[in-house]
């Protein structure tokens, strides 16, 4: 007896989480077209979309998040505001650098790292610049570190293109790298 109701009683707790679970990706989905339309109709998000590993979600939120561009003087600014520039020491003329600062906004940040790691996990074997310096930041470093640079460098292109309300163009970035 004990069990039978036991076992109802799971049922009844699977079929309600069940439920709840539909409702939140329908959500989700709801939330995804959403965000998704913004970033087709919004032309600073098309420009930024076109950088490899920012898509409609890091587009969006950072065009959101940003507001007035002209609060950041340049692109180190903007990747500092992220927290994607490393912690500097400096005394007696010697500057010493540690790890990324994470000062910034850690969603932004955390979305910024995440596309930069996509990009290098489908830049080995490629011949176009950016995957050329990919592979040469590769050899001697970890691949946490390699990600975090290239988020660095994304975000400086990010601020060049949303202060300058210009397209993007690889050739032109993969030269200043």
């Amino acid at each position: 007896m004990i069990a039978r109701d036991t076992s109802h009683l799971i049922r009844d707790l699977a079929r309600e989480i069940h439920e709840e679970l539909a409702r939140l990706d329908r959500r989700i989905a709801s939330c995804s077209r959403r965000i998704r339309a913004v970033f087709r109709t919004d032309k600073a998000c098309q420009r930024i979309g076109q950088v490899e590993g920012i898509g409609p979600v890091t587009a969006t939120a950072l065009v959101a998040a940003v507001g007035d561009r002209s609060c950041f003087r340049n692109g180190r600014q903007f990747a500092a505001w992220l927290g994607l520039v490393p912690k500097q020491r400096s005394s007696g003329g010697k500057s010493r650098l540690f790890g990324i600062s994470k000062r910034g906004d850690r969603y932004l940040r955390t979305l910024m790292i995440h596309g930069a790691r996509a990009v290098l996990g489908k830049a080995h074997g490629k011949t176009d610049p950016r995957s050329q310096w990919i592979d040469r930041m590769r050899e001697p470093r970890h691949p946490n570190i390699v990600a975090v640079a290239l988020a660095n460098k994304n975000a400086r292109v990010v601020w060049s293109l949303l202060a300058g309300d210009e397209d993007y163009r690889p050739a032109q970035v993969a030269a200043a790298g």
